[in-house]
């Protein structure tokens, strides 16, 4: 077969992968509404959080919730199709945890733009109800797992990692939220390498890269402290890689590519940018960053990115880019231990490169 054969191939099955898991989500809200649609007490309810899931939950790039029967047909390539249908569900439980993370998220950075579209909260007549329907769409997923989990042997153990997952990404959060000071002031005093790479671990990468793989291992039998403590070393390095990526596109990318508006440096996020910055900048140009970042005016956010481009951050991060896939795959070889490299190769190879 030749390399375009291949290319066409490997473009078939992701597409048919893609279709197999997009076509459980009708049934998915369906058993979370149903009930309660009859119930004329809480139909209204039901009726606003169908349309809470249906906006928020589907229209990302899946990749996430995907990872979850593709790592497990790695781990297990004869698995039945039962199993495939209940990995594709874990997948979905970690699409509706991301839109749990990303309404409220989205709230409290002020956003505009999520996946292309306004923001949850900018909805008409949403606005802070947005509160109240992140905690629904964090409900939602445990009600999947136990309908569809509960008399399986590694349901404890999925329902364990969900839970410590979102203990981790709300650190993350924390750690996110506290390190820039109140609206209006900038302190770069705390925007250093580690406590960046500390927010990127808990923020993003545990519940992005560890916990769909972490799911097909339980659901394949793998359950050892070893094997799991492999795959995590090795998935938290691909997380780091991935915000830093992240927080590029959010200055540079196109929005009509990456499905938002990027506001992290009016939002005084600790990204990987401006940490560089602050690590090259001269006395002068860290006034100019101290004076206009953190702000919402469109000329104070030119003078920053004017900065960033003094300083060549373009070049810095495609250098980057390129080192840390590097050191990945030397990582993937060494740590995967009795795990399949594969699982991790195909992680990587999605992310390399990437535009949105």
């Amino acid at each position: 077969m030749g390399d375009d054969q291949c290319i066409a191939s490997k473009k078939s099955r992701s597409m048919s992968e893609l279709e197999e898991f997009d076509s459980l989500f009708p049934d998915l809200v369906d058993d979370l509404t149903k009930i309660g649609l009859k119930d004329v007490e809480i139909s209204d309810a039901m009726k606003w959080f169908k349309e809470v899931s249906e906006y928020n939950v589907p229209f990302g790039k899946k990749n996430r919730g995907m990872s979850v029967a593709m790592s497990y047909q790695r781990f297990v390539p004869d698995a039945t199709q039962e199993d495939l249908k209940r990995a594709r569900i874990l997948g979905w439980c970690v699409e509706w945890l991301q839109a749990y993370f990303l309404v409220a998220d989205d709230l409290m950075d002020k956003s505009v733009t999520r996946r292309g579209k306004p923001c949850w909260y900018k909805r008409e007549n949403v606005g802070t109800i947005a509160v109240n329907d992140s905690f629904y769409l964090e409900a939602a997923l445990y009600q999947i797992l136990r309908k569809h989990f509960r008399h399986l042997p590694y349901y404890t153990s999925i329902l364990e990692l969900f839970h410590d997952t979102t203990m981790q990404t709300v650190i993350g959060q924390c750690l996110d939220l506290t390190t820039a000071p109140p609206e209006g002031t900038v302190d770069f005093k705390g925007y250093t390498l580690d406590r960046y790479s500390a927010i990127v671990k808990y923020k993003t990468a545990f519940y992005s890269f560890y916990l769909p793989v972490a799911l097909a291992m339980y659901m394949a039998g793998i359950s050892d402290e070893a094997s799991h403590a492999n795959a995590k070393t090795i998935l938290l390095q691909m997380g780091h890689f991935f915000q830093v990526q992240d927080d590029f596109l959010d200055c540079y990318g196109d929005p009509e590519v990456i499905g938002k508006i990027g506001t992290d440096i009016q939002d005084n996020k600790c990204g990987w940018l401006v940490v560089q910055a602050l690590n090259r900048a001269s006395d002068s140009q860290r006034k100019v960053l101290e004076e206009n970042y953190g702000q919402h005016d469109p000329e104070k956010v030119k003078k920053v990115k004017a900065v960033f481009g003094e300083l060549n951050l373009q070049k810095v991060y495609t250098d980057y880019e390129e080192t840390s896939y590097n050191e990945l795959n030397v990582l993937i070889g060494k740590c995967a231990g009795n795990l399949p490299q594969d699982v991790f190769r195909d992680f990587a190879k999605k992310i390399y490169k990437r535009q949105k």
